[in-house]
Order: structure tokens, then C-alpha cells, then sequence
């Protein structure tokens, strides 16, 4: 790529001012136990901090017993008091596709009758359209080589399109949700036409979005140069887009969305705070460590079917031996399920037929092995305060690749999915107006005396 910008160099000046921050940066970890500081505004036990309620998101890890305690149950996900493996289950059964109705859903807190969907799955149709010239004028333009941000720029820039983008009425916030939830899979998926363009010397080609397509039949549209997809691919993707659109208002990035809200910002500006959350490897960039953990994996045992030989690799992946040598078992555990991700159970139901269709079931397998392996090996080596299962990252990720999915859209298909979360839980804040989001931190530094500058050492 031409004018390309040559980063600063790091000097040993800056080495030795870094030393300085770290010295008088550190906090003593036994503070946080002193101070009864929830770390991750979560307790050992994993159960998070509660600061605040909703009526969109609902995530059900534990049973509270008689006698007031908890015990770990099998996970269950509630979009506004459904339960989202019935509503797939749904869909599943009438033959069509769901995204569209669950975002409707998140949004308005009911299921819609015939006629409501139909106008609204409409309404997205002529939603789906981006300003004249913006994908010349503003994507193709210095394409970053990574999505999220270039998805964020996208968002950013709209802003300056929008000739209403402060008002944070609500019927102007449900326009300008609507129609980011019509525009983030040609955003996503331009960006990435522009980032090969640029950056791997490929063709260039822009398939416009139609009206008659779901938003999961849109993506492989566009995304593919053929446009031609299989119905049991366009089901999986539509059936990842449920089961990422929403996940409680606790989550990092809907509650950054929260947050941000409460500030009485503008929709563009609270939307690419959420993206910049969601594209962090612990939260939503996480299927990307899983798959190439599995890549390595693969080269590194020599029989898949071997258990011996894969709790082996699981154990030095534990003592930092294998692959990035962090010491963890990416796709494992999870901050609030413990016995199981009920979106993980439902993604496995489907993703066994994908792999006989793409002829890796072998791949599947070992998958499977893994999930059944890990949480052994993990116990006889760590101190376990809840159970642990695979979650929905464990095989989002292989799904993405038997869609021939590139690795840079991964953590962007979440995103495509979950602004209809964000969206639902940014006007649930306007709603219900409080006081800007603001926790207390407390200050452990020694107070001192101001010290002359021709004094100091």
C-alpha cells in the first residue's frame, strides 16, 4: 500500500519512562482483598457485580436452592423471557430464517405477528443502502487490516452524513439503530473487499444487498464473488446472528453501550465504543484464538483420535508449553455459564451436519474430543470455583471456516449480530433516564509534599 505511515520508533528514552510508569503504576494485588474490590466487577465465585436491570437479556447459570444458596445449572439464554433454543427451534421448524425476528425482539420486547415482521423485515430491505460514494470516498481509503476498525471508522464517518446525529429522541435513535443494523454487514463486508484490494493485490468486487435476502443470505451474497451459497450455510450463519445478538446487559460491550448512553452522547459516537469493547481477544475476538489454537493443535498431534495424545497437548497448553504459551484453553469457560453454554449445545446440534456437508468431520471430532477432554484437565491442574464447558466462541469459529468465512470478518459477524443488542439496550437507557454511569474507584497512593523542581533528585 503507497503513502504507507512508518510508526515512531520506540527509543530507550521512552523505554526508561515506561519503567518509571510501571514502578509507580503498580498496585498491590492484596489491596483488592482488603478492600473487598470486585476485580472485573465480579466475585471469586464468578457471579458478576449488579449494576443495573434490564428487560432484554437474561442469562440463567445457577438455581437459587430453599435455603437461599446457589447451585450451577445447566445454562439457559432468555431474548426478553424467551428462551432462545425455543425460539430457534421455531424457526427451524416453519423453515425460515430468524435474525430478523429476534432483532425485532430485542428491540420492541415482543414477537411480531405476520404483518408486523413483514413490515419490518422491509423497512431493514430499504434500510440496507450506505451514502453515495462512501465505499470510494471512505472505505476504500487507507483500508485498515483489521475490520473492526475499519467497521468503527465506518460508523464514525455516518455521523457526518447524518444531519440529525445529536438528537437522542427516541424516535431519531430508532431510526438511526435501524438503520445501522441494515448497514453493518455492507460496511463489514466492504471493508474487508477493500482491505484484499489493498493489502493482498486481490480483486475488488462489491455485490449490492438484496431486498428479497435475510441478512445471513446477504453476507454470502456479498461476501462471495459467485454469491452462491447452500441453504444449510445461510441457515448456520442466520443461526450464529441469533445466537450472538444478545447476551444480558452485563457483557462488556453492552455495558459499555450502557455506559456510554448515559453520557447523553450521540448514537455513532456510543455504538463505536461498543465496537472498540467487542474487538478486545477477551470478549468478542475470542474465536480467532480458538482457531488457531486448533490449528496448531492439528499439526502438533499425530492422531486425532488418540485421547492420551490430546489431553497431553490440553495439559502443556495449561503449563504454557503449546501454542501461545498463556497458559489457557481458549473456547473454555466462560464468566457466568458453568456446566454449559446453552449457545455452544445449540451451535453443536447443527454444526455436525455443516461438517459432513464440507467433509471435515474428522475436524469435527477432534473438536468434540476436546470439549469432552478439557474441563478433566483443567481440573486436575487448577482450583475450580465453578464448572467448566465450552462456550459459544468454541465453535463459532469452525463454523466461520466451513462457511469459508476470512478470519479478519470473525469478531466483525459478531458485531453484525449484537448492534441489535446494543441497539435494544441503548434505547432501554434513554427509557429509563438515571444518573450518568459513574463507579467509585479508591485511591491507594501515599498523599506528599510538593517537592520544588531544582530539589528533586
Amino acid at each position: 500500500m503507497k503513502d504507507k505511515i512508518v510508526p515512531v520508533e520506540i527509543t530507550s528514552e521512552m523505554l526508561n519512562m515506561l519503567e518509571i510508569c510501571k514502578k509507580n503504576k503498580q498496585i498491590d494485588p492484596e489491596l483488592y482483598t482488603k478492600y473487598d474490590v470486585k476485580r472485573g466487577l465480579r466475585d471469586i465465585n464468578g457471579k458478576g457485580v449488579l449494576a443495573g436491570l434490564t428487560e432484554i437479556g437474561e442469562i440463567h447459570a445457577y438455581d437459587t436452592l430453599p435455603d437461599g444458596t446457589s447451585q450451577p445449572c445447566d445454562g439457559k439464554l432468555y431474548y426478553h423471557g424467551y428462551d432462545v433454543e425455543d425460539l430457534i427451534k421455531g424457526f427451524i421448524d416453519d423453515k425460515r430464517f430468524g435474525f430478523e425476528e429476534v432483532t425485532y425482539l430485542l428491540m420492541f420486547g415482543e414477537l411480531p405477528n405476520k404483518k408486523q415482521l413483514d413490515i419490518f423485515n422491509s423497512t431493514l430491505a430499504r434500510l440496507r443502502t450506505i451514502p453515495p460514494s462512501f465505499v470510494r470516498d471512505i472505505i476504500m481509503q487507507a483500508p485498515s487490516k483489521d475490520m473492526m476498525n475499519t467497521l468503527s471508522r465506518s460508523v464514525l464517518t455516518l455521523y457526518a452524513y447524518d444531519e440529525k446525529a445529536d438528537d437522542i429522541s427516541l424516535p431519531n435513535v430508532l431510526r438511526q439503530c435501524l438503520q445501522l443494523i441494515a448497514q453493518f454487514p455492507m460496511l463489514a463486508v466492504y471493508g474487508y473487499q477493500a482491505f484484499k484490494y489493498y493489502h493482498e493485490n486481490d480483486s475488488f468486487i462489491v455485490h449490492a444487498p438484496k431486498p428479497e435476502l435475510s441478512t445471513a443470505e446477504n453476507i454470502l451474497h456479498m461476501l462471495r464473488s459467485d454469491s452462491q451459497y447452500t441453504p444449510l450455510e445461510a441457515k448456520i450463519l442466520d443461526l450464529a446472528l441469533i445466537l450472538h445478538a444478545e447476551h444480558g446487559g452485563g457483557n462488556n460491550s453492552t455495558f459499555t453501550t450502557h455506559v456510554v448512553t448515559s453520557t447523553g452522547t450521540d448514537t455513532y459516537s456510543t455504538v463505536a465504543a461498543s465496537l472498540g469493547a467487542l474487538k478486545g481477544p477477551k470478549h468478542g475476538g475470542a474465536n480467532i484464538k480458538v482457531t488457531q489454537m486448533f490449528e496448531d493443535m492439528k499439526k502438533n498431534i499425530k492422531n486425532w483420535n488418540d485421547d492420551k495424545e490430546v489431553e497431553q497437548y490440553l495439559s502443556d497448553l495449561l503449563d504454557k508449553k503449546a501454542f501461545d504459551k498463556a497458559g489457557l484453553i481458549y473456547g473454555m469457560g466462560h464468566a457466568v455459564y458453568s456446566l454449559s453454554d446453552p449457545r455452544a449445545n445449540v451451535f453443536k446440534a447443527f454444526i455436525e451436519s455443516l461438517s459432513k456437508e464440507k467433509g471435515r468431520e474428522d475436524e469435527f471430532n477432534l473438536y468434540s474430543k476436546v470439549e469432552k477432554l478439557a474441563p478433566q484437565v483443567i481440573a486436575s491442574k487448577r482450583k475450580m470455583y465453578k464448572g467448566v464447558s465450552a462456550n459459544v466462541d468454541f465453535y463459532s469459529g469452525f463454523v466461520y471456516s466451513m462457511l469459508d468465512l476470512p478470519m479478519e470478518l470473525y469478531t466483525p459477524m459478531f458485531a453484525i449480530a449484537r448492534i441489535s443488542g446494543w441497539s435494544a439496550h441503548r434505547i432501554e437507557e434513554l427509557v429509563n433516564p438515571g444518573k450518568i454511569i459513574r463507579p467509585a474507584y479508591k485511591s491507594v497512593a501515599e498523599h506528599k509534599m510538593y517537592v520544588p523542581l531544582d530539589e528533586r533528585e
